[in-house]
């Protein structure tokens, strides 16, 4: 049984009430792990360690944080084998994803962060008629807040921590309470590296307790959340009118929209990843597929072929295409999803029923689901699922199809396939999304900007964008005597 502990003032200690949650391993269905069940006292004292380590580590070198985050870049990387097993086993993902992904890119983010911070620049502008320059100080806020979600637990937290960190802020962090086991190997890796106390602080909790203790306390100066819309929209209510500073990464009902002039073969390997990687449990996942009337039979026989190749099952087994789903309740949220889209009239072409593994029956898997629906207003269309479900409809020209894609409260991310380059810009500008990937999907490059527009969320990350919504810009202005 495995006991994991908040990360506060550089050491591992137990909640102050000494009441922790049970944790469930997704393809067993068993317990295999406490948490702490974290409150506002905990926040608090994690606030106050945060607080104390603020002046010393804001005013330190930027040299001197790039080599402590390289440091943690360099641990993770090293010890892979141990925290993808340790991803896989808490959230159900299969372990080659979590080796090839998850854990290289939460690498990757301390890594890039910790250069792009030395390459962070002010801009200043001169005035020779009246003999002025002004220029920009970047100033990190303070206290910040970082609460990640479930699905990409280690790659999304330190999406958001190690920008913080970088910029010369202090953070408390909670993952999720679902998979808080690779958050709690890195609060033991961050102490191998020799990063100062107080400066990360990772309380675990639920939501409504811990989390809602981070949003709404008075001097953590910004919320960095990634997660439901309804979730984003109680932190907006919370924290906007405290006047903080708010990037929420909601959800996403993405398209992906597929012409007849693709190339076809390519377009059909990616849109099996693009459908049903991490079991749909991505934000990014292009969940409403649109494909031209004249490829649209042949389209909707290759892919029911393809996915039902597709092998449910142990997530440790290499051949596994899709693991465990993250919990019970999530498994019978998406097949009530299932049967509610089958009740309005659509077409269950493959899928559409829990799986029992051998040997892992109490496991919470589920098929990858196809489902042929005639109206973008059905419930499937609408609303984000969140797991191993798409759905299919034709179009029949470029303009339909934008109306189509448009037509959702969402708007983060859709997926566009044509060698047609003209096409391809007029889509790209017409799609009302943060992110359009042509002839590709998921191809992230971390000096870009990401999010969402409309429920998608507010604000940007990634890059430069990250940097910029952690500091504080501060114009100075001196005029000068040239005489």
């Amino acid at each position: 049984m495995i006991k994991i502990e908040n990360y506060i003032n550089g050491q591992l200690v137990s909640p102050l009430s000494e009441n922790y949650l049970d944790n469930y391993n997704p393809s067993t269905g068993k317990i295999y792990g406490q948490i702490p069940n974290s409150d506002e006292n905990d926040v608090e004292k994690a606030y106050q360690a945060a607080e104390n380590a603020f002046p010393l580590w804001s005013k330190s070198s930027t040299e001197y944080r790039s080599k402590i985050l390289q440091r943690i870049a360099d641990l993770i990387f090293e010890n892979l084998e141990e925290f993808a097993l340790a991803e896989s086993k808490d959230n159900g993902k299969p372990l080659s994803l979590a080796t090839a992904v998850d854990i290289p890119r939460a690498s990757s983010n301390f890594s890039f962060f910790a250069k792009a911070i030395t390459q962070f620049s002010s801009e200043s502008h001169e005035n020779s008629a009246i003999n002025t320059i002004n220029f920009t100080l970047r100033q990190p806020l303070g206290v910040v807040g970082c609460i990640s979600p479930w699905n990409l637990p280690l790659y999304l937290f330190t999406w958001k921590i190690a920008p913080a960190l970088a910029s010369g802020n202090c953070v408390v962090a909670k993952p999720s309470e679902v998979t808080p086991y690779t958050a709690y190997l890195l609060s033991k890796i961050c102490i191998e590296a020799g990063l100062p106390k107080g400066v990360l602080n990772i309380v675990h909790g639920l939501g409504a307790s811990c989390g809602n203790a981070i949003v709404s306390h008075p001097n953590i100066k910004a919320i960095s959340f990634t997660g439901g819309t309804k979730t984003g929209q109680h932190i907006a209510r919370t924290a906007a009118p405290m006047f903080k500073k708010l990037s929420l990464e909601l959800g996403g009902k993405n398209p992906n929209i597929i012409f007849s002039d693709c190339n076809y073969d390519k377009m059909l390997q990616v849109s099996l990843k693009s459908s049903f990687a991490n079991q749909g449990q991505i934000c990014l996942c292009g969940s409403r597929i649109f494909v031209e009337a004249s490829i649209y039979d042949k389209f909707k026989a290759d892919f029911v072929e393809k996915v039902s190749g597709m092998k449910v099952g142990n997530p440790l087994e290499k051949n596994t295409d899709l693991g465990a789903l993250v919990s019970k309740e999530h498994l019978e949220k998406v097949d009530e999803y299932v049967q509610k889209a089958i009740q309005e009239g659509g077409q269950l072409l493959y899928g559409g029923k829990p799986v029992q593994v051998n040997d892992f029956e109490e496991g919470y898997y589920y098929q990858p689901t196809i489902i042929e629906v005639d109206s973008n207003q059905c419930t499937l269309n609408q609303e984000e699922v969140f797991g191993p479900v798409v759905s299919l409809m034709k179009f029949s020209s470029e303009e339909e199809v934008i109306a189509l894609a448009n037509d959702t409260k969402y708007g983060l991310s859709a997926s566009v396939w044509t060698s047609n380059i003209d096409r391809s810009m007029r889509m790209s500008q017409q799609l009302k999304t943060g992110i359009v990937w042509v002839n590709t999907w998921l191809n992230r490059d971390l000096r870009t900007p990401f999010g969402g527009t409309k429920s998608s969320g507010v604000g940007r990350e990634g890059g430069l964008e990250a940097l910029r919504f952690f500091t504080e810009p501060k114009n100075v202005c001196i005029q000068y005597s040239i005489e």
